[in-house]
């Protein structure tokens, strides 16, 4: 049986695989700090975005973009700042976005949803 670390691992592959074929260029993955871990740091154009990917089967505990509550908003929004000034990307505006990932439990098909801007 495949565990949740793993189908969150694979879903964050494909995440990062659908937002380099669409042009955004890898900063970082799987950053972490003392505030939390960023899944994947992308640049786009002037931006740099912090992406949280959420992985699942189903919506039976809501969409996968409802887990991430105020304080995880917030400690992303820690850690981000954190990398900022980490690695001096000071003149880039920052965004913050959710990738919802539906795996299909019959087949290897997935479906996925960019939310741009999430919080």
């Amino acid at each position: 049986m495949i565990n949740t670390k793993e189908i969150g691992s694979y879903g964050e592959n494909i995440a990062l695989e659908y937002l380099l074929n669409r042009g955004y260029k890898l900063i970082s993955k799987n950053f972490k700090s003392h505030f939390g871990e960023i899944d994947i740091i992308v640049k786009d154009k002037d931006l740099i975005c912090f992406v949280e990917v959420k992985t699942r089967y189903n919506n039976n505990f809501g969409l996968p973009s409802q887990s991430i509550d105020k304080n995880k908003q917030k400690r992303i929004k820690k850690a981000s700042l954190l990398f900022v000034n980490k690695e001096k990307l000071f003149n880039f505006n920052l965004r913050y976005d959710v990738v919802e990932i539906f795996l299909n439990y019959k087949d290897d098909s997935y479906t996925i949803n960019h939310l741009e801007n999430a919080f």
